[in-house]
Parts: structure tokens; sequence; C-alpha cells
């Protein structure tokens, strides 16, 4: 609940039974940044929820290509032993399939790569989208023409309003704590996937061309600056951060990638993609409907 002081130079109070908080900003210039920092607040979290269904249907669509990918790979490995009863009098019958599917391979490994891409392009957003939860005040705190922005004038406007609540019990810190949470996941996430195109493209290829595929090998041009982009380049090592699963560590000195894993193995990598181990979807809906009660809209 609010409470206006008489004096219109006093802080605004925001109080509950169980918390008492003071912003340092004068009564009048709050109530304008509360406003202002309620509409960003409600901008940057409804673009959070179409990310986050946009992602989904990347990684579906790039898991049909990868599961396209190893289902050729397999083909034209078996080739050379399958019957094909009728069409074994066919000259050049399997010479010509291998061919067929070797090109299918090339158009699978792109549009897999494209996948990638996408799904960079959004955690690059989902993280945008994290740096702009605060409301910096421009211009004078007596000016009456007081303007709002995502990004601080000078570092000693801190941008969230004292630490008060902007609705009703959250702070902008809160919200940010929320935004990082759920970004964590799909940045972990990123990471993983990653390396499972990295694994899913080395097949089929032959030695050579396996062995100059390795975690700090850039699968797209500009790679390194979009991951860089999502906090998932190391500037130390130049070397892109490695997978991970939540709360746990990554040992990279052993990777190695290969041509013609078994098909068990790859059933693991495609179940591992459908997984997304490190995106608790539980923890993502609870996020999005304790910030809609909130702010009192529905989102997620």
């Amino acid at each position: 609940m609010e409470t206006l002081n008489s004096e219109p130079t006093s802080p605004l109070r925001i109080i509950d039974s169980k918390l008492q908080i003071s912003s340092p900003l004068p009564s009048s210039m709050l109530r304008l940044w509360r406003q202002a920092a309620q509409r960003n607040l409600r901008n940057q979290w409804s673009q959070l929820a179409p990310l986050k269904d946009k992602w989904s249907s990347i990684s579906s669509s790039a898991r049909s290509y990868a599961t396209a990918l190893v289902n050729s790979h397999l083909f034209q490995r078996y080739m050379p032993n399958m019957k094909l009863g009728v069409l074994s009098d066919m000259p050049d019958i399997r010479k010509r399939a291998c061919f067929k599917l070797f090109k299918q391979q090339e158009l699978q490994r792109s549009q897999l790569l494209q996948s990638y891409k996408d799904m960079v392009g959004v955690v690059s957003k989902m993280v945008n989208v994290s740096r702009s939860m605060k409301c910096y005040s421009r211009g004078s705190n007596n000016s009456p023409l007081l303007q709002f922005s995502n990004y601080p004038k000078d570092q000693s406007n801190s941008g969230d309003g004292g630490g008060i609540p902007v609705f009703a019990f959250l702070s902008i810190s809160s919200h940010e704590q929320l935004v990082e949470e759920l970004v964590q996941m799909f940045r972990f996430e990123l990471c993983l996937k990653r390396l499972l195109v990295l694994q899913f493209i080395s097949i089929g290829y032959d030695a050579s061309q396996v062995n100059k595929l390795h975690w700090s090998a850039q699968l797209y041009a500009d790679e390194f600056k979009d991951l860089s982009d999502c906090n998932l380049f190391c500037e130390v090592t130049c070397v892109p951060v490695p997978p991970r699963l939540r709360d746990g560590k990554s040992d990279m000195g052993a990777l190695r990638f290969d041509n013609q894993p078994n098909p068990e193995v790859l059933q693991v990598y495609l179940t591992s993609w459908l997984a997304e181990v490190n995106i608790n979807t539980l923890r993502v809906n609870e996020i999005f409907a304790v910030v809609g009660e909130e702010m009192h809209v529905s989102i997620g």
C-alpha cells in the first residue's frame, strides 16, 4: 500500500505488515518513476514469453534435422549389406542411393547449423532483456519534463527507485534475479546444444575433417561475437564457455568427436536434445506465473 506524506519533497514509503522501505527519490518524482518502471517491466517480461516459445519451436525443428541426419547416415553406412530384393539387379543402385543420402546429409547439416544460429540469437535477445529491467530517470529532479530510459546517464543513478516494490512486493532487484535465473537455464542449455551440434555434424565426415572439429572451432561466421553477447565466450582463453549441467562442473579435456558412432550413442544424443536437461520447465512456468500475478497480467 502506498502512503503519501503531506510534504511534497518527502520520500514515498511502501509499507506492508513485514516491510518498510524508503526511497531516496522525492515523492513527486517517485510516482512518475514507478509508472515508467511498471511500463518497462511489463514490456520486458512480455518479450521473454515469445522468446521462450521461439526457442522451443527452433529446438524442435533442429531435433528433426538432427534425426534426419542420423537416419541418412545410418542408411548410408549399412547400404552395402542391405538386401535390396528386386532392386539388386539395377546397375549402380547402391552407389546412386549412397550419393543421394550423402547430399541429404549436407543439407541436414546446413539446416541444423542454421537452427543453432537461431537459438544463439534467441538467447542473445533474452540476455538483452535481462539487462533492461532497470528504469533510469533522465533530467533534473525539478524538471517538469522528466524522462526515463533503460540505460543510465550517470553512474549515480541506480535505476531501481531505491529498492522499493514496483508493483506490490517485488523490487527491480527481485525481477532481475528472476529473469537471470530464467535466462541462465537457456544459456546452459545452449552450451549443451552446441556440443551436440558438433557431434551431429561430425558423423559421416572422414577422419581429417573430424579432427578439425573441436570445441574452439567457430561453427558459423561471427559465432564467437554472438556467444560473447550471451556471456558464453571466455575472453581470457578465447574459446566458448564449456557445457555443463545446472549446478555442475564440466571437463572438456577428453572431448572427442566420432564420425561413426553406434546407433545407441546416437539415440542418446537425440534424447539429450529432446530432454533439454538444463531447462526446468516447471520452474520456468512458476517464474512467469509469479511475475504475472505481481503485475496483474498473463504472461508465459
